[in-house]
């Protein structure tokens, strides 16, 4: 027993990169974990980290027991998922992060058929772009854009975000529809800047084999991604949209999809959660959930359909 308590600290101590984040996922002391690992060297007489004042690093030999060590406490955690899941319902409060045009075009519309599904589990809903710590922040499910690393988070593939040119029909019949990216220098555009990097977007094309990405000369610079789409219902030029932000302007004829040869699923939508989650009752459901919120093929890509038009 005092063995596997070992393994059990040094495997949180390993993956979280200090005792004291191992402490605070084992609600225990730092200095347990500093000498239940200790005696687990001891026992087995192997070093199992690097030690300095600001950091742990694994030996050769500890990388190779920490996979061993992970897989050990993965088969146990397992057992008691499976156990806690099928006495549990889902109930209390689910922490859900987005960014703000997923949150607000995608997920809120479809929050309350789940929670009729699970009247006694409420949500609540962060949304935003900015970068934080999931489980400091005691997030359960974030849904993220991007392929994000993290060796404490479980993640799945939802979808790919597709990128797309729209402008409106007004614009187009006083200027035309280009036929090609190249002809973009000679158009009004709207461009989309990040609020975390400052970095204007890259427009993305597929342009035969290769994705090609180009800036455009641009008149308009906005921050969020819906005011990109607002001022380009208004007339103010062309820009690029995911496609579940321009579906419903396009839905009510305010845009239409242009250069659609060269549109790119430029990033991919992702769900993470935290290992810890990984047997919620909550959190099972609202992946389940998920995978009805986020269909293949998604319904908002079919306003790539539409066809723009200009004035005779």
């Amino acid at each position: 027993m005092e063995r596997l308590t070992g393994l059990i600290a040094f495997a949180r101590a390993a993956s979280l990169g200090s005792y004291t984040a191992a402490a605070r996922a084992l609600s225990v002391s730092p200095s347990a974990v500093s000498k239940s690992v200790q005696r687990l060297e001891q026992q087995l007489g192997l070093s199992l980290f690097t030690r300095t004042t600001r950091s742990l690093t694994l030996t050769a030999e500890g990388r190779d027991l920490h996979e061993r060590a992970l897989r050990l406490l993965q088969y146990a955690e397992d057992i008691e998922q499976a156990a806690m899941a099928a006495r549990a319902e889902p109930a209390g409060t689910l922490k859900i992060t987005a960014p703000l045009p997923i949150g607000v075009h995608v997920l809120s519309p479809a929050l309350p058929r789940f929670r009729a599904r699970y009247p006694k589990l409420a949500i609540d809903l962060r949304l935003g772009d900015q970068v934080f710590d999931i489980i400091e922040a005691g997030i359960d499910v974030a849904i993220r854009v991007g392929d994000l690393a993290d060796s404490r988070l479980i993640s799945r593939r939802l979808a790919s975000q597709r990128l797309c040119a729209f402008a409106s029909p007004d614009y187009l019949a006083r200027r035309g529809v280009p036929q090609h990216p190249d002809e973009l220098v000679n158009h009004d555009c709207v461009n989309f800047r990040y609020q975390s990097s400052g970095q204007a977007l890259r427009w993305p094309f597929r342009i035969g084999d290769r994705v090609v990405e180009i800036t455009p000369p641009t008149g308009i610079v906005i921050d969020v991604s819906d005011a990109v789409a607002s001022t380009l219902a208004a007339g103010g030029g062309i820009g690029i949209s995911p496609t579940y932000i321009a579906a419903p302007y396009v839905a009510r004829g305010h845009l239409v999809p242009i250069l659609t040869a060269f549109a790119v699923d430029r990033f991919t939508i992702t769900a993470l959660w935290p290992e810890s989650r990984r047997g919620s009752p909550n959190v099972r459901a609202f992946l389940a959930f998920l995978d009805e919120v986020f269909p293949s093929p998604a319904p908002w890509d079919a306003c790539l359909q539409a066809v723009p038009h200009t004035a005779p």
